[in-house]
């Protein structure tokens, strides 16, 4: 921040905001919630299962957070009451995020007829009926499932079997949002679409780097190992645009040491480059690594390819291109890649920041060459480490919730059936939208999530989801996604149990690749029901004559025997619920250099520099600490001086320029929308600025990235109006 005293990341404030939120649950209702055998919904950092609610991986205790403690808030509120739905869908449009899920849980089905201006309470068997009626009148490949990261693997399962069975492909889940980036770009790299690290590597590593990421706002357990990294001796180089005070002073809660002194330094060096020029600054680092000869030379010899040709792109590249991209002094990076030539073991961990570009792969194959140019990856306490963000987001991809399954995965999972299904490749997420502005989709079965909320260019997305004839989502609260883009159609929503509510056991999996188990169990609605239950319910009368036995599916028991048998490395799946034991999936974390790729080698990658419109104002979208993906439990940000959810950052010499100052209200525009802001000055690179997402999506387009179809949430040229 420019003024004012500095702020730093947790401290007493967090606590307290903590005990305030516990105190609104009940403490009785938060402990039952906080200690029960069930994972944290939240960041896919994960906690939780047969340890103990507060338990990580490694067995710490108390291992909790803001996130997981409002997370928790919204799952302990009451139904919302049934005289609400007496007002017009027009009305509750009007309410904001914040006010959304302050309303309580969805506790009955609600319908809209076509054309109706109002929701309907209805019965469980009109539900189930109609919706299975619905979808028998659609052909198949006029439709789309999509699922968010925060449902189980037997649900996740069930749902891309249900829409496989019915015909089509285009089965999506969010990652193709947020991460979908990572795993292309870590497959032709290494293999391996995961996290090559298991979390006890974090606490032998004396370097981590932070690259694209806030993890003080959205990952808060991680910066614990950022603070224990900084006490051992070793080093945390943070890589982002945007001076984030958390990432460089934050009070951990669980440690009183960091609290008494009033904060632990995270950061050790902060690099911050324009907004879209990474690959310039990786490129830099990498070229300064090599001129000082630190290179791993063995590990490249004896298991890498690929390194004549990306030596010879660095060596083409003059140092004046890689400053004028990146805007980092030439001494500056070869400061850094000194530290990294002289660390032992290195991770690199990133997050959205990366992946939010048309050139999100190659942002990821970027930091992968990187770690292998030093032998960073395929050995303990070392590697490669995208901090995803729900919870089981990568469960639902492992399983199969995607729009193209692996041939091994489809040829076993046709012969446990008998049957086929079908060959054609699906459409991705925006695929699919921009498939519904076209009139070409009829039906959307919608599990979790906001994705009218979550799409670039909200008028696109109003546009597309409400030409779909009938929407049918599954949810445990109402979001905005549920009121807006409904257009004249049919909408059919249903209520769904809260993981710790479920009525059988379930497994996630975080991002670490470990499968937890969770219990379940615990009862507050009357009228809610597990997504398994809701889908095999509906696909018992949509498939009647299946070769499938969605009935037995309802157990699952048994949905986990079928994922055992059919998806590599989950074997251990079949009898998780009797054994109790928690597992990583086999072949992804690497402690040897024995890599996925079709020769066994980490692969190096040319990576070309962007073309960013030079002279262009560049907008990243962001979170707030009080929001978790679409959903905002607070409307001002305290990491960030207080700023509302129409804030606009930018650096204070572009305010200058621009003629604006802060706290005036301006028109941010694109060539997609506008927006009205409020300017909070930032410590920022010139010629960039960050916005509130979702709010900002306004401004984002739907372009791309041609390999990922990853929106560009991150690179977005703007200017302000006068």
């Amino acid at each position: 921040m420019a003024h004012g005293k500095p702020i730093v990341g947790g401290g007493p404030k967090k606590v307290l905001y903590t005990l305030q939120t516990v105190g609104r649950m009940g403490v009785g209702k938060a402990a039952k919630a906080l200690t029960s055998k069930n994972a944290c919904k939240a960041c896919a950092y994960g906690m939780g299962g047969q340890r103990g609610g507060m338990t990580n991986e490694l067995g710490e205790f108390p291992s909790v957070c803001n996130k997981s403690v409002q997370a928790q808030s919204s799952d302990v509120r009451a139904a919302i009451p049934e005289p609400i739905f007496e007002h017009s869908i027009a009305e509750l449009g009007e309410l904001t995020g914040r006010e959304m899920e302050k309303l309580g849980r969805l506790g009955t089905p609600i319908f809209k007829a076509a054309g109706a201006e109002r929701f309907e309470p209805v019965g469980w068997d009109f539900a189930i009926a109609h919706a299975a009626a619905q979808l028998k009148v659609t052909q198949p490949q006029r439709s789309f499932f999509y699922s968010s990261g925060r449902s189980s693997n037997e649900a996740g399962f069930i749902f891309q079997l249900l829409a496989r069975a019915y015909g089509t492909n285009n089965v999506n889940n969010c990652s193709y949002y947020c991460h979908q980036a990572t795993s292309e770009g870590l497959k032709t790299t290494i293999g391996s679409g995961t996290s090559s690290v298991e979390l006890e590597d974090l606490t032998g590593c004396d370097l981590i780097f932070v690259i694209g990421a806030n993890p003080s706002s959205n990952h808060p357990r991680f910066i614990h190992m950022l603070k224990n990294c900084r006490e051992r001796g070793g080093q945390v180089i943070v890589i982002n645009p945007a001076k984030e005070p958390g990432l460089v002073k934050f009070a951990v809660p669980k440690s009183p040491s960091s609290m008494l002194k009033g904060g632990s330094e995270i950061a050790s060096d902060y690099l911050q480059p324009r907004i879209g020029s990474d690959i310039a600054l990786m490129k830099g680092i990498a070229k300064a690594v090599i001129a000082a000869g630190l290179e791993a030379r063995d590990f490249i010899a004896d298991h890498a390819s690929g390194y004549e040709a990306f030596r010879a792109d660095l060596d083409a590249l003059a140092w004046d291109e890689i400053v004028a991209a990146c805007g980092i002094a030439q001494a500056r990076i070869e400061e850094i890649a000194q530290r990294y030539g002289q660390a032992q073991n290195a991770v690199f961990a990133w997050g959205m920041g990366m992946t939010h570009h048309v050139h999100g792969v190659e942002n990821v194959e970027a930091i992968a060459n990187l770690a292998t140019l030093r032998g960073m990856v395929g050995k303990r306490f070392a590697g490669l480490l995208p901090l995803r963000g729900h919870s089981n987001v990568q469960g639902i991809g492992t399983i199969g919730v995607k729009p193209v399954l692996a041939k091994d995965v489809l040829g076993k999972m046709e012969a446990a059936f008998g049957m086929r299904f079908p060959s054609q490749q699906g459409m991705d997420t925006m695929a699919c939208l921009k498939a519904a502005e076209r009139g070409e989709i009829d039906a959307a079965v919608i599990m979790g999530g906001n994705l009218w909320g979550a799409t670039p260019d909200t008028d696109f997305a109003s546009r597309a989801m409400g030409s779909i004839g009938f929407k049918l989502f599954l949810t445990t609260t109402l979001n905005m996604g549920h009121v807006h883009g409904l257009g004249d159609g049919e909408v059919l929503i249903l209520p769904v149990t809260a993981r710790d509510e479920e009525w059988q056991p379930t497994t996630q999996e975080s991002m670490f690749n470990y499968v937890r188990l969770s219990d379940g169990g615990i009862k507050r609605l009357e009228n809610v029901r597990p997504e398994s239950h809701i889908l095999c319910d509906i696909a018992v009368r949509l498939l009647p004559d299946s070769a499938i036995d969605f009935k037995a599916f309802a157990q699952h028991s048994k949905v986990r025997e079928a994922i055992a048998a059919i998806v590599p490395g989950l074997e251990q799946l079949a009898d998780i619920d009797v054994a109790k034991k928690e597992f990583h999936i086999k072949h992804r974390v690497m402690h040897v250099p024995e890599f996925g790729t079709a020769d066994g080698r980490a692969h190096f990658v040319v990576t070309p520099l962007p073309v960013l419109e030079p002279g262009k104002l560049l907008l990243a979208t962001v979170r707030s600490e009080g929001q978790f993906n679409t959903i905002i439990y607070e409307d001002n940000d305290s990491y960030r001086d207080g700023a509302g959810r129409d804030a606009v950052f930018l650096n204070g010499a572009d305010m200058a320029a621009f003629g604006v100052s802060a706290g005036q209200v301006v028109t941010l525009a694109s060539d997609v929308g506008r927006m009205s802001a409020v300017v909070k000055e930032f410590d920022l690179p010139r010629g960039s600025a960050m916005a509130y997402y979702p709010e900002a999506n306004v401004l984002v387009g739907t372009a791309v990235d041609p390999r990922s179809k990853t929106p560009a949430f991150k690179s977005v040229p703007v200017w302000i109006e006068a």
